[in-house]
């Protein structure tokens, strides 16, 4: 795909070498670029060309210093809404930094006259880019950053770069910057309220006031964002709830809350419809989450009542939250270790489609592409239905799920995959008028994790729950018809467990389960912990030179086992030391005899944080054990490569190991260790002491 594109830019910027009128030309260009280089099908529909706009005299003080103060009316050269780009374009040779007069007598910079036309179109309208171009430059203005200098991008160099204008065409981007504006201040408000009510405890530290503090702050952010979605009916019904009673009865009116909320409407006090009304009307959930737990919830203050009631009720919206970063977020935000460090843990959407996209997505992708690209004649409403029930069948597990972000993501990717579905059997109006039977097949079920950690656990359930939540927003506006979403009625399939000692098929049967996925914990083979080091020895019982594995190679040699003489296929995400050095034939020499790759990631950066941005390098590598013929492809950046096959080294050549030797090959003297920096800096010698060695 990479490499088609940078053909395509190549010929496009070919074709439009020393060409460019501004009038003339501006249409063409632009929807030949879109068209030629970034795929859109119908252009003239995407993007919008010479749009009114009517420019007042009360401008912003850097435009009312350069412009005459007349009202007039100005045309926008091109606007893209759906990833909100402004384009002003100017003749080939004009120079982009120079003003130019106007019409009404002012003198302004391209970028200037674009900013003009900003300040006069609605809120929801203002551009997230500003371009102006000249034929043979882009220069690109990230308005968040309005005061910054512009990314320049040359037309001649448009084949190496043509990534640089995704944006254009990439609507999830926006989307996505926003969830996750949205998510990390959803974590912050979360560490607040905790440390608030840590504070409280009568012992803080005990292991049941942190698991009761954990349980009770996931409980609450469910409430918060369930009353922002409409799930409690009334949108701000818990914020009314807790506003109607004093701080002393404030304890004793959640706990109240979360008994209601774990029982069903039938088994309710009858008494309670009468005297408590407030609480009688929140809904039975179900699911688990508010279960009847031994926990302890301490007394509230004042700081505890203004952060939920105008901090986190009344001051955001916790329907706008992307579930598979914030789960991340929220667990990283209560999780003590994170705290101490100062920084929230999240893997970026973008880095899970690594992993995704290859393993299953392009796929069905592809496949309903094509499926919708077919007449009305052939059978296409067959082989939707068909499409429907293949996304239903398929299910997933993630061996080491944390807050559970790529299950929440795959379920999403499906989701929105069956969305599709069903607004392709809207234009061929089918109507889905029976309400008690849902058009949605996708479920919660068909996912499951294996995690160590009580409180992702938690999370991870959570966090599915919201997803299910937005998607079956998304279907009613498509569908036409309201659908129940509580009680709960499907659950994520999240085992509390040690994946490396637990039997997966306890979790999941191999004959039911499609696909492995995940990104197991990285710890080097001589940082382990004792028990660590004890679950690796167990894994790889009876391997030779076991002991110099890192940790994460016990999750590929576990996935192998249980994908023998299946279908599964896998695709895990690990530090790059795997497809290096000794772990290559410590680790893929034996199980290249059961298995083979399908696909792999070359190193790139891996971040993982919102704050401190610790950077790991990894590679993602997909693997299955049953033979087909798909081509194998080798990812490099942004291009791949088809691979007659993939080695251990993670490169297109024969399956070669270099493995350990003790003798050197020729006749030179051994080497002991060798270049290996494990001794904590005492072998480094400034040039002082270097000099003092030698002279002795």
């Amino acid at each position: 795909m990479a490499d088609k594109r940078r053909e395509a830019a190549k010929r496009f910027a070919a074709a439009w070498k020393g060409r460019g009128y501004e009038k003339g030309d501006c249409q063409p260009f632009w929807m030949a670029l879109l068209r030629d280089v970034y795929g859109v099908e119908h252009p003239e529909e995407y993007i919008r060309f010479e749009e009114q706009v009517r420019v007042n005299a009360q401008q912003s003080e850097d435009i009312r210093r350069l412009s005459a103060p007349v009202d007039h009316t100005s045309f926008i050269d091109g606007y893209i809404a759906e990833t909100r780009v402004m384009i002003e374009q100017k003749s080939l040779g004009k120079d982009l930094s120079q003003t130019i007069k106007q019409s009404d007598g002012s003198q302004l910079t391209p970028f200037q006259q674009a900013k003009r036309y900003v300040v006069e179109l609605p809120v929801s309208q203002h551009p997230r880019y500003v371009i102006t171009c000249n034929f043979a430059e882009f220069w690109v203005y990230d308005m968040e950053k309005p005061s910054g200098e512009p990314e320049k991008i040359l037309l001649k160099n448009l084949a190496d770069e043509y990534y640089r204008l995704d944006f254009l065409v990439d609507k999830e981007s926006e989307h996505l910057r926003e969830e996750l504006a949205v998510s990390v201040r959803a974590g912050e408000i979360v560490g607040m309220i905790y440390d608030a009510f840590a504070k409280e405890y009568i012992n803080p530290a005990s292991a049941r006031a942190m698991r009761s503090l954990n349980i009770l702050c996931v409980r609450i952010v469910f409430c918060l964002y369930a009353e922002d979605s409409g799930l409690f009916g009334d949108r701000g019904a818990f914020r009314k709830y807790l506003s109607s009673f004093d701080i002393i009865h404030m304890r004793r009116a959640l706990i109240d809350l979360f008994k209601i909320l774990e029982t069903p409407l039938e088994e309710r006090d009858p008494y309670i419809m009468r005297g408590e009304p407030l609480l009688a009307s929140f809904p039975y959930v179900n699911g688990g989450l508010f279960a009847n737990e031994d926990i302890e919830v301490p007394v509230f203050t004042e700081e505890i009542r203004r952060l939920l009631i105008e901090e986190a009720s009344e001051g955001f919206d916790w329907s706008k939250i992307g579930p598979t970063i914030f789960g991340a977020v929220f667990e990283s935000t209560l999780n003590p270790e994170t705290r101490r460090s100062g920084g929230m843990h999240y893997t970026s959407v973008e880095n899970i489609h690594k992993v995704l996209d290859p393993l299953f997505l392009n796929d069905l992708k592809t496949e309903l592409k094509d499926i919708k690209s077919e007449s009305p004649s052939g059978g296409k409403t067959r082989r939707l239905k068909t499409f429907q029930r293949k996304l239903a069948s398929l299910t997933f597990l993630d061996p080491a799920c944390g807050s559970g972000n790529f299950l929440t993501e795959a379920y999403v990717a499906l989701r929105r995959l069956e969305n599709e579905v069903l607004r392709e059997f809207g234009k061929k109006q089918i109507i889905f008028a029976d309400v008690s039977t849902s058009p949605i097949m996708v479920s919660l079920n068909q996912f499951y994790g294996i995690e160590i950690n009580d409180f992702a656990v938690a999370v991870a359930r959570t966090a599915l729950w919201i997803a299910e939540n937005q998607l079956m927003h998304e279907t009613e506006t498509i569908v036409q018809m309201p659908l129940d979403y509580l009680p709960l009625k499907s659950y994520a399939n999240i085992v509390e467990a040690n994946a490396l000692t637990i039997d997966w098929e306890t979790v999941v049967a191999k004959d039911k389960l499609t696909y492995i996925m995940g990104n197991p914990p990285f710890v080097g083979a001589r940082l382990m912990s004792a028990e660590q080091k004890q679950e690796l020895n167990s894994i790889f019982a009876g391997w030779k030179n076991a002991g110099n594995l890192d940790y994460v190679c016990c999750w590929y040699k576990k996935a192998a086992d249980f994908m023998t003489r299946t279908k599964i296929r896998a695709a895990l995400v690990s530090t790059n030391s795997v497809a290096q050095g000794e772990s290559v034939a410590n680790l893929w020499k034996p199980l290249f005899e059961k298995i083979h790759f399908d696909f792999a990631y070359h190193t790139f950066r891996w971040d993982s944080e919102t704050h401190l941005k610790a950077r790991v390098h990894c590679v993602v590598i997909g693997f299955s054990t049953a033979r087909n013929n798909k081509p194998r492809i080798i990812y490099y950046d942004d291009r791949e490569q088809e691979a007659k096959n993939i080695n251990g080294y993670l490169v297109d050549a024969d399956n070669v190991f270099i493995e350990r030797r003790t003798e050197p090959l020729c006749d030179v003297p051994p080497i002991s260790v060798g270049n290996q920096p494990i001794d904590g800096g005492h072998y480094i010698l400034d040039e002082e002491e270097a000099r003092a060695l030698l002279d002795k």
